[in-house]
C-alpha cells in the first residue's frame, strides 16, 4: 500500500498512521473558552501539554474562525502570533508549528521570520488571493479548507444543490491552480461548521471517504464544535465524548490529521484503530 508523506523542513513525513495537531489558540474570543491562551505562562503550559500528550504539530491561530467572529487586524493578528512564536523558537525548536490564517504578509513573516513548517489557510485562498503564490514560494505544506464567505459571514451560505460535488469541485480546481505554481504538499480540510449547518456536517462526515479520491492528505477538525453540542443539546465544555466519537469515525473513513483540543484523546483513538488495522485478518474475522 503506499502511504501518503508530507515533506516536513525537508524531512519526508509518514502519514501511515494518522497524526494529531494540537490547538494553540492565542484569542480571546474562540469559540471554546477552554481553549483560549494570551498570557505567556498560559502560552507554554499548553505547548507543554500538547506535546507531552503526543500532538505532533501545533497549530497557532491568532485570529478566531469561530461563526460571527469579529474581525482583527493584520496587525493584531500577527502580535498575537509573534508571543506564541517566540516562546516556540527559544525553548521548543524542534516542534513542528502550524499557524492558521489567511493573509499571505502574516504566512510569510512566520515562516521566515519564525520557522513555522505549514499554513492553514481556512479560506483556501479566497481572502487572500496572493496566498497560493506566497505558499508555492515558501516551499511548504498547505492546508486548504473549505469555506464560503468569512468567518463573519460564512453562515449566511449553506446552500448548496449538491453540497458534496460543490467541495469536490472547490478542491479540485485549487489543487490543479496548486499544481500548477509548483505546490507539492497539500492537505485538504473540508471544513466541517464553516458554511454548513448541523445536519450538512453529519452529511459531510459521512462522505469523508470520498475525499480520499484525491490522494492527498484529508485533515478533519470537528473538535468541540456546535455539530457536536448543537446536536446533542451540550455545550462544547461537554463536547469530548462527542469528538472522540466522530474523530474515530474519520480515522475509519480517510482522515490523516486530526486537528483538535484534545490531544491525549484523539492519540488514543489513533492508537487504537491503528491497532485493529494491524491484527491479522482472520483474528478480526
Amino acid at each position: 500500500m503506499n502511504y501518503k508523506a508530507l515533506n516536513i523542513k525537508g524531512t519526508l513525513t509518514s502519514l501511515a498512521t494518522p497524526i494529531v495537531m494540537g490547538i494553540l489558540n492565542i484569542t480571546p474570543d474562540s469559540f471554546y473558552a477552554g481553549s483560549r491562551k494570551q498570557s505567556e505562562t498560559d502560552i507554554e503550559n499548553r505547548i507543554q501539554t500538547i506535546l507531552s500528550e503526543g500532538g505532533n504539530i501545533i497549530d497557532i491561530g491568532g485570529y478566531s474562525s469561530r461563526p460571527d467572529a469579529n474581525e482583527v487586524t493584520a496587525e493584531e493578528e500577527m502580535k498575537r502570533l509573534i508571543s506564541a512564536l517566540e516562546i516556540l523558537n527559544k525553548h521548543y525548536p524542534d516542534a513542528i508549528v502550524s499557524v492558521d490564517t489567511f493573509r499571505a504578509d502574516i504566512a510569510r513573516r512566520c515562516v521566515e521570520e519564525y520557522g513555522v513548517a505549514i499554513i492553514n489557510d481556512i479560506s483556501g485562498g479566497e481572502l487572500d488571493t496572493t496566498m497560493f503564490e506566497t505558499v508555492a514560494s515558501l516551499h511548504v505544506p498547505y492546508i486548504m479548507m473549505h469555506m464560503k464567505g468569512s468567518p463573519k459571514t460564512m453562515q449566511q451560505y449553506t446552500g448548496y444543490s449538491d453540497m458534496i460535488g460543490e467541495i469536490m469541485k472547490y478542491f479540485a480546481e485549487k489543487v490543479q491552480s496548486l499544481r500548477q505554481l509548483g505546490v507539492n504538499d497539500i492537505i485538504l480540510d473540508p471544513g466541517f461548521g464553516f458554511s454548513k449547518t448541523v445536519d450538512q456536517n453529519y452529511e459531510l462526515m459521512a462522505h469523508l471517504k470520498e475525499f480520499c479520491l484525491f490522494d492527498l492528505p484529508l485533515l478533519v477538525g470537528i473538535s468541540r464544535k456546535s455539530m457536536i453540542y448543537k446536536y446533542l443539546e451540550g455545550t462544547p465544555a461537554e463536547s469530548l465524548n462527542g469528538t472522540t466519537v466522530l474523530n474515530t469515525f474519520a480515522l475509519l473513513n480517510g482522515a490523516d490529521i486530526l486537528r483538535v483540543h484534545d490531544v491525549k484523546a484523539a492519540v488514543e483513538a489513533v492508537k487504537i484503530i491503528n491497532k485493529l488495522r494491524n491484527m491479522p485478518i482472520d483474528m478480526i474475522q
